[in-house]
């Protein structure tokens, strides 16, 4: 039985409930992409053995704060587990429109991150740089860009936010929709997961 909980959070509520995060051409949903992406790889972890709970459970855009109290209840329910927190997301660029200067995947802690919670966004990014998701902007020398995100800062354990390529470029896009875009991000995840907990599994890229 594993020693660790992941704690996995679906940005964003679907259409109905957060119609505004989506591509310019409106044929992909960040929240929908989260939660099918994010249930696979919830199942991926649990068949390996791995304790996964899921923060939000269904297709809700519920509040930041409730999303933190969530976890922070189920780190003090469980002092004896080691809980790490996932927040999987896609991300846009702040120009209206179609943005096809920003591109790659990246990968968030807080601003004054612990040392538990930069080792896990590290193991994502390594997946990332073997994929050449990176794209086309300015990496920071650890390979972890640092923000105020309340599901990082207020959050009791551990914690990264992966954003998986940008919806608003047309090469990434098409990565994000394909069935095999979806499977490869799932596994670069549950991957980057286990080498984080120790956990054996065998890295494909196809």
């Amino acid at each position: 039985m594993s020693k660790y909980i992941l704690l996995v959070d679906y940005g964003h509520g679907t259409r109905q409930y957060t119609s505004g995060k989506c591509s310019p051409d409106k044929t992909l949903y960040e929240g929908e992409w989260n939660r099918e992406v994010g249930q696979m790889i919830v199942s991926g972890m649990r068949e390996l053995g791995v304790d996964v709970r899921e923060v939000v459970t269904g297709d809700e855009d519920i509040s930041l704060q409730k999303r933190c109290d969530r976890v922070n209840k189920i780190v003090e329910d469980n002092p004896e587990k080691k809980c790490i927190f996932l927040s999987i997301h896609i991300n846009a660029s702040p120009r209206e429109g179609w943005d096809d200067k920003s591109s790659g995947a990246t990968v968030y802690t807080c601003c004054n991150p612990s040392r538990e919670s930069i080792k896990m966004a590290q193991c994502y990014y390594e997946f990332i740089e073997k994929l050449n998701l990176k794209g086309n902007r300015s990496v920071p020398v650890d390979k972890v860009w640092k923000a105020n995100y309340k599901v990082l800062r207020s959050t009791n354990c551990p914690a990264i936010l992966t954003e998986n390529l940008f919806m608003t470029n047309h090469k990434d896009l098409e990565i994000l929709k394909s069935k095999k875009g979806k499977e490869m991000f799932a596994n670069i995840h549950i991957a980057a997961l286990c080498k984080y907990m120790g956990v054996p599994y065998g890295f494909c890229q196809a």
